[in-house]
């Protein structure tokens, strides 16, 4: 990177106090009537487009200013509005406390991405705590939704975490059978755009006298129930849990107890049917130990050896296309790291996912200049974009 001060711009979300004066002032205007009545009234729907372009901290502030706005934010199609224009990006991490006054626990937080090169730990939006005997699965994200599962002891439940208007759903429980094992094996998070439905999909295995069994379970939001694909395909060894959502299909990478080298199982939420993808060919058996599937810029993408795929048609797999090489991989590599593609900017700027042995760090690679720095963020993380969405509806 050119500089950190640079860097910080590239990312910075453009949220800035002009955003905060235009706010000021229509609020100024919409209460005229009231205050300054030589003022004009803005008409409603000029109002929802300006306050459409506004982050949700302000927007949470303004339901405040009256019933007419109140109703007006809360509206899910004015949600949909803002989420189209959404950039502002944030960082979710997940971190184990160790505070000796309090009890032991998950903590999770959410960040601005700027503040990535501050202080997190004093920049944070708002947190989630869970109880030290569970542990803790990103199984996902979408349209500002987080999905999260826990497992204690072969109990799994899931829930949804919206941590821009700070507000969460439990799913109705998986439950448990008396006798077999129960162990979440792969787990996804993803959209319908045809039936406008969030899904979650869990993949569980269940031991009963040492003879494995595995179960695909779909739950859509808005449902009260966990529907069982009987029929679900699965002969694979994971290699990485948590699905990664485009396009209608969550898609996992996985090993073929068959086929060599790795592949991509891929599930389409419409008709809730299963596919393989096969990966880019032409790497030795090295190039192919330590991967991460992504997506990018809608996507399917994966880092092979030193290079960035993407294919840019979903499951079409001669549209396998190299987008570019991760030069300072190669110093990398030699400490058996992985890396994962998160996003990438007009500016050539790429966010990676880099872990060395047990330990996830966030990092920005410069694709122009093979130039990399690494954040202050560590441990599990997810990133997506901020909304107003509700995963209570």
């Amino acid at each position: 990177m050119d500089s950190e001060g640079n860097l910080h711009n590239a990312v910075s979300s453009p949220i800035s106090l002009t955003e905060e004066t235009i706010a000021r002032t229509l609020t100024t205007l919409s209460l005229s009537n009231y205050t300054r009545p030589q003022l004009p009234t803005l008409p409603l729907d000029l109002i929802s487009e300006i306050l459409c372009r506004l982050p949700v901290k302000l927007l949470l502030q303004f339901r405040c200013v009256c019933k007419s706005w109140n109703s007006l934010i809360t509206d899910p199609i004015f949600a949909g509005q803002h989420l189209r224009l959404s950039t502002k990006l944030l960082v979710h991490t997940s971190t184990y406390s160790y505070l000796s006054h309090l009890p032991s626990m998950y903590v999770l937080k959410s960040y601005p991405l700027n503040s990535v090169f501050t202080d997190v730990t004093t920049n944070h939006i708002t947190q989630h705590e869970f109880p030290s005997d569970r542990y803790v699965y990103f199984v996902g994200s979408f349209n500002g939704i987080i999905c999260l599962a826990t497992d204690y002891g072969g109990f799994v439940t899931v829930e949804l975490w919206n941590p821009s208007i700070r507000k969460f759903k439990e799913l109705p429980s998986l439950g448990k059978q008396q006798n077999p094992y129960q162990v979440l094996m792969m787990y996804g998070f993803g959209y319908d755009a045809i039936f406008n439905d969030y899904k979650v999909v869990v993949i569980l295995k269940h031991t009963d006298n040492f003879v494995d069994s595995h179960e695909l379970k779909v739950h859509t939001l808005g449902t009260n129930v966990w529907k069982s694909i009987q029929k679900f395909p699965f002969d694979y060894d994971v290699r990485q849990p948590s699905g990664n959502f485009m396009h209608g299909t969550i898609n996992w990478l996985v090993s073929s107890k068959n086929k060599n080298p790795p592949l991509i199982v891929s599930l389409d939420l419409k008709n809730e049917s299963c596919k393989e993808i096969s990966l880019p060919a032409g790497y030795g058996v090295d190039a192919y130990k330590y991967l991460q599937l992504g997506v990018l810029r809608d996507s399917l993408c994966i880092v092979i050896g030193h290079d960035v795929w993407v294919m840019k048609e979903h499951g079409n797999q001669d549209s396998w296309t190299k987008l570019f090489t991760i030069s300072c991989m190669r110093n990398f590599n030699k400490c058996h790291a992985t890396f994962k593609v998160l996003h990438m900017f007009e500016d050539g700027q790429v966010l990676l996912k880099y872990r060395k042995r047990l330990t996830w760090k966030l990092m920005f690679y410069n694709s122009r200049n093979g130039t990399f720095k690494f954040t202050k963020v560590e441990n599990m993380f997810e990133v997506c974009i901020e909304s107003l969405i509700s995963p209570c509806s």
